[in-house]
Parts: C-alpha cells; structure tokens; sequence
C-alpha cells in the first residue's frame, strides 16, 4: 500500500528530473552558441527563468511533505538532497545566462573562442559533466555520480592551462575579458556538477561524500 507521502516523493522527484532535463538544455544552447559566435540570450534567460521557477516549486513540495507526512530519516535524506540538487540545476541555469550575457555585451557576438583548443575542451568537458550528473540522478546511479570527481579535476586542470595561456596574451581586448570570464563560470558549473554527484550519492548509499 503506497503512503500518501509516496505519491509526493513521486511528484518531487518528477519535478526534479524535469530541472535537470531544462539545465541540461540551458548550458547546451549557451555553450555551442558562444562557441559558434551567436547570441543565445533570450533563449537562455527564458530557461534561466524557467529554473528559478521550478526551484521554488521543488522547496514548495518539499516543506509541504515534511510539514503534512512528518518523513522518516530515509524520507528526509531523499528531500533533502533533492532541494540541493534544485539549487545547483538553478545555478547551472544562472552560469548558462551569464556566459550569453558576458558574450553578449563584451565581445559583440565575435567567435572569440574559436581559436583556443583549451576552451573547446573545457566546454566539451563541462557539457559531458552537466549532462553526467543528470543521467546519474534519473538512473540513481551513486558510481556514476563519484566518477565526476575525477573529471572535474580534468576540467580545474583545463581551466588553469587556459588562464595562464590567456595571461601570455599579448593583446588584451574585450575577446580576452570575455573568454576569462566564461571560462570561470564553466569551471563553476563544473564545481556544481559535483555537488549533483555527492547527492545523488547520498540518496543512493546515505554516504555522505566530497567529490572535490
């Protein structure tokens, strides 16, 4: 017999895969349209908004279930984790816009990264992280979710080989701020990607870990 607090963790968890299929979408289209030279911030806002939204439902839901059904320990480590993992799918959403904006207002839409096989690679990287962590959420899969710690190092590493690259150009223009500035915010959507990682763990062991 299902517990009226199983249909909520139903709907709860629902909602959340749903975030992670919108972030997910949110940093493709901001990623390959910085790469490709075009603006993406209206596509991209509108889903950074739509994020913000849904991360207000899922603490909605979540307090209601503990304020209706009083969630055992195992219940409550399921909520939990799920509004951690809400705000860091917004946060994916958040760095998405920031990185069209930057693109946006500072470079003039030029295909600035183009000539930098270390952004190409740290791109490619924090897309295979972001779109890791939300496989290994709708899979419930803990061994999955640990291996984004190794690859977020693969990623610190790009992102340190990029800045001293770009501190030995010699030419500073609004390409070279620009690319500074995106290239931060991949490494921290790639940090968030591994606060995903240790809840999805958490829910699927109870073990508590840092993947960073």
């Amino acid at each position: 017999m299902h517990r009226l607090l199983d249909v909520g963790l139903e709907q709860l968890t629902v909602s959340v895969y749903r975030m992670g299929e919108v972030a997910e979408k949110a940093i493709d289209v901001s990623i390959t349209r910085f790469m490709d030279g075009k603006d993406a911030t209206a596509a991209v806002r509108e889903l950074s908004d739509v994020l913000a939204a849904m991360t207000v439902e899922v603490e909605n839901k979540a307090f209601e279930l503990i304020a209706k059904y009083q969630p055992v320990a195992s219940d409550l480590r399921i909520i939990n984790s799920y509004m951690k993992i809400a705000y860091d799918f917004e946060r994916y959403g958040r760095y998405a816009w920031d990185i069209s904006f930057t693109h946006k207002k500072l470079a003039g839409l030029d295909k600035c990264a183009v000539n930098s096989d270390l952004m190409q690679k740290l791109a490619e990287t924090v897309c295979e992280m972001v779109s890791k962590s939300v496989r290994a959420l709708k899979q419930n899969d803990g061994e999955m979710a640990k291996s984004l710690g190794e690859v977020e190092k693969k990623a610190d590493e790009l992102y340190f080989a990029y800045l001293e690259q770009l501190s030995e150009t010699k030419v500073q223009n609004k390409c070279v701020m620009c690319n500074l500035l995106v290239s931060r915010f991949l490494e921290r959507i790639a940090d968030h990607t591994t606060y995903v990682g240790e809840s999805i763990v958490y829910i699927s062991t109870g073990e508590k870990i840092s993947l960073r």
